[in-house]
């Protein structure tokens, strides 16, 4: 059943006419829709039936009413509750609901056709009867008003200015006072080249305004008439609210986590170089299209370097004539801010270059801000980084912008993309255009490290383009930087590689050729460069850059040995000063492992055999084995292409300590064998005397006790200084405890622990005093074995050494064991047992189980 009360009096149900003819029963039915839901007592109904008579009739007389209204509408129209009467209708079965509801929605054609005349005016027409009548013409009237404005809008912004001429006249002469509807009249005649007559509408209004109020016409009526005054070309064409946008990315991929977050206040979207900034953008700014009814400004900074000129151009846009627009920024800036301070805008910002482009273009309105610089000057502004793509989003792109299915060699064309957007989309574009090459023929043409920049072209775009772009505006010492950083094929590095290269690290990044990665353990601000930065750079090489850094490198590294391995009695080496050493090395072994490659590769032999010589004691501390691995045979080539024959001895020295380190007895023996004999050959004691050292921890672990006895021996009768003594009365210490010759074995041990300390080489002192703890608990010697074990420990934590600490729990944990504390043994044990399995130290893990399965 549907009820009608936006003019005469309608109930219809099902099409047919179920409207009361009885006047009091249309009346009681107009009271109860005027208060539609609201429950109405017997007494109210009795006063708003009989207003002049005061009420003065039977309660059953209402009743009567009531029930008979009942029967022709329906039993269950007309509830009653709690002794008073409801009519119980849904939204949709009164018209002055639905009319609310669609102009809540903009459905303002459909509103307008409910509209038939004033509320109820058969049955109230002067709307003296009832007060609820006056309220609901008026808001209805204001709804009706806004509603038509709003349709005609649409209509002028069609283009139909000729066939609303004379609805406009009519409305401005039933309303002379609403401005809107001369507004709109006014731009109807301009529009329909009667700019003459268009004027004129705005004298009249101004005339009737002055005449009887003293006042002006609103402020946007104003504009518009100063804007026919100078004849704005603009007024001539409605194109609606300007959205200057450029075209949706087609086939957007991935960043799904990101796209909710660019729209809302203001958004710095940066990244580097080709990483998507303006796709993800304008791909967010399309998708919330709606939301921003007064349009989407965008300007492309890299074009329109100016701010004084963005802003003109956005001024236009927004309908300012241009006999308006100020002359200085400062102006232009205030009445940018004024035009856009109440409208739902959304503005665009591409490609800037720093805040200065920026910040006179800000106003109220949500931006977004695309740049390869974060523009941290921008501080009320959110931030987003955009990296590179993964493997997953990567193909996914290659996909749609090829037409491709996905196979392996898609995968491996996306690898040589690297995850780069712009690269991404040209290599697709490539194969969309050439549907006779395979993705494979692709792949062929850029693995070639050489001509992968040149394949990475598709028409006028290309990824080499992109870096140009960036490179080309940077300070000669930025450049200079980058051509540097092309000679290092390290993941990342620390800013004292680019000091050394020439500086202005953040200017690079500014530029977007170069990715801040966090700060290291060091303490260190790291960088990383895409590897078709990288291609890019070594385009124009720098000359002697990987010797120069050699330098720096080895010099650093020795410095950072000497506290690991002191060797100078004379030198007190602080433990801080062995931690940093540590933190340095850790936080640079993945660029010292990339640089040794890139000296071999470069026939830098010397520099590459030294530096894998000096960093052996790190990565033998810290079981390192796979690097030291590959070190070593890249070291041995190098010095051997050197002809250099103490560096090779030197690093096949290394390769035997490599050895031991993974219990390949056999090999050790072998190398250590070709060490001492080209040692011996030069004539080298010292270095002669380290190899018979370690031959003789070669036959303990092989179980030839006499034989490593006599090697150590040996060793300290032909010991030149107190380290190499020291090295040779910790590995005699160990033969004699093996051989159970305990007393002997404690007197050595301690001998070397002594010497040890005075030398500041902490971390061997540390080994020395866990050897000790071995054999006092194997004296039964509990309390000094305790000692031993808990010296080593502190020495450990001091250093930051987590091997070296799960050592020493581990000798604690057989402490603990040996006094009866079982609980405590397992819970050492196990913490010991973790560090190992995280460190891959299997011998350490083997030994710390062993303990655990003892109980």
């Amino acid at each position: 059943m549907e009820f009608r009360i936006m003019g005469p009096l309608e109930v219809t149900d099902g099409g047919r006419d179920r409207t009361p003819t009885t006047p009091k029963h249309r009346d009681l039915l107009a009271m109860f829709l005027l208060n539609a839901g609201r429950p109405m007592t017997v007494e109210r109904l009795r006063r708003l039936l009989w207003p002049r008579e005061g009420g003065d009739r039977s309660d059953s007389l209402v009743r009567g009413y009531i029930g008979q209204l009942r029967q022709l509408l329906g039993k269950d129209v007309i509830t009653t509750v709690s002794g008073s009467y409801v009519l119980a209708i849904g939204d949709d079965q009164l018209d002055v609901d639905r009319f609310r509801l669609l102009v809540d929605k903009g459905a303002y054609e459909e509103a307008l056709g409910l509209w038939r005349g004033e509320a109820l005016e058969d049955i109230d027409p002067e709307g003296e009867r009832w007060v609820e009548t006056r309220r609901l013409r008026e808001e209805l009237e204001e709804l009706r008003l806004l509603a038509l404005e709003r349709r005609l809008q649409a209509d002028l912004d069609a283009g139909r200015h000729r066939e609303l001429l004379a609805e406009l006249r009519r409305l401005t002469k039933q309303h002379p006072l609403w401005q809107r509807f001369r507004g709109q009249y006014m731009l109807a005649l301009y529009r329909s080249g009667r700019r003459v007559d268009a004027l004129a509408a705005y004298a009249v209004l101004r005339d009737q305004l002055d005449g009887g109020h003293a006042i002006e016409p609103d402020p946007e009526l104003q504009l518009l008439y100063h804007r026919m005054l100078h004849d704005d070309a603009s007024l001539h064409v409605s194109a609606g609210p300007p959205v200057l946008l450029p075209p949706d990315v087609s086939g957007f991929t991935g960043r799904a986590g990101l796209l909710d977050q660019v729209v809302g206040g203001q958004v710095v979207v940066h990244g580097q170089a080709g990483a998507g900034k303006s796709a993800l953008a304008v791909h967010a700014a399309w998708r919330a299209r709606e939301n921003f009814p007064d349009g989407i400004l965008y300007a492309d900074l890299r074009e329109t370097t100016t701010p004084s000129a963005v802003l003109e151009d956005f001024l236009r846009w927004l309908g300012c004539p241009a006999q308006a627009i100020p002359a200085t920024p400062e102006q232009r800036e205030r009445l940018f801010r004024t035009y856009t301070a109440n409208r739902r805008l959304l503005v665009l910002l591409d490609n800037a270059a720093g805040e200065a482009q920026v910040r006179p273009l800000l106003t109220s309105c949500p931006t977004i801000v695309t740049s390869r610089s974060s523009l941290g000057g921008l501080t009320g502004a959110g931030r987003i980084w955009l990296g590179v793509l993964d493997d997953g989003d990567s193909l996914d792109l290659l996909m749609r912008s090829s037409g491709r299915a996905p196979d392996d060699a898609l995968r491996r064309l996306a690898r040589f993309c690297g995850g780069l957007p712009i690269a991404l989309r040209i290599a697709g574009s490539r194969l969309a255009a050439r549907p006779e090459w395979t993705a494979d023929y692709l792949v062929g043409l850029l693995e070639d490290e050489h001509e992968r920049l040149d394949g990475l072209r598709a028409g006028d775009q290309a990824v080499r383009s992109a870096f140009a772009i960036g490179f080309d505006g940077l300070p000669e010492a930025a450049r200079l930087t980058l051509r540097g950083l092309g000679a290092l094929s390290a993941p990342d590095f620390a800013d004292w590689v680019t000091d050394q290269l020439g500086g202005q690290a953040e200017a690079l990044v500014d530029a977007g050729l170069l990715e801040t990665y966090g700060v290291d353990v060091a303490g260190q601000v790291r960088y990383r460069l895409h590897d078709l930065t990288r291609l890019f750079a070594r385009e124009q090489p720098v000359p002697g850059v990987l010797a120069k850094l050699a330098a720096v490198v080895l010099a650093r590294v020795r410095a950072s040995r000497f506290s690991l391995v002191s060797g100078d009695p004379a030198t007190a080496v602080a433990t801080r000063d062995i931690r940093e050493s540590v933190e340095w090395l850790a936080a640079e072994r993945a660029f010292l492992v990339s640089l040794v490659t890139d000296l071999h590769t470069a026939g830098l032999d010397d520099e590459c055999w030294q530096l894998v010589h000096l960093l052996a004691p790190y990565l033998e501390r810290h079981r390192f084995l796979d690097d030291w691995r590959t070190l070593t045979w890249l070291a041995l080539e190098s010095a051997r292409r050197a002809a250099d024959d103490r560096g090779e001895a030197l690093i096949l020295l290394d390769q035997g300590d490599l050895h031991l380190a993974e219990r390949e007895w056999d090999r050790a023996y072998e190398r250590l064998r070709q060490a001492l004999d080209m040692f011996m050959g030069q004539g080298r004691r010292r270095e002669v005397n380290r190899a018979r050292c370690r031959l003789g921890r070669v036959h303990l672990e092989q179980g030839r006790l006499p034989e490593a006895e006599r090697a150590l021996l040996a060793c300290l009768e032909g010991a030149g200084n107190q380290r190499d003594l020291a090295e040779a009365e910790q590995v005699l210490g160990a033969v004699l405890r093996r051989a159970g010759r305990l007393d002997e074995a404690a007197e050595r041990l301690l001998a070397a622990i002594g010497r040890l300390a005075d030398l500041g080489d902490r971390h061997r002192q540390a080994d020395t005093l866990l050897d000790l703890a071995a054999v006092r608990l194997a004296q039964a010697a509990k309390p000094d074995a305790r000692a031993a074990a808990e010296q080593a420990r502190g020495i450990a934590v001091r250093l930051g050494d987590r091997l070296l600490d799960a050592r020493a729990l581990l000798a604690l944990a057989g402490v603990n064991r040996a006094e009866g504390a079982l609980e405590r043994a397992r819970e050492l044990a196990g913490a010991a047992l973790e560090v190992f399995e995280k460190t891959g130290d299997r011998q350490g893990a083997a030994n710390a189980r062993a303990l655990l399965a003892r109980g």
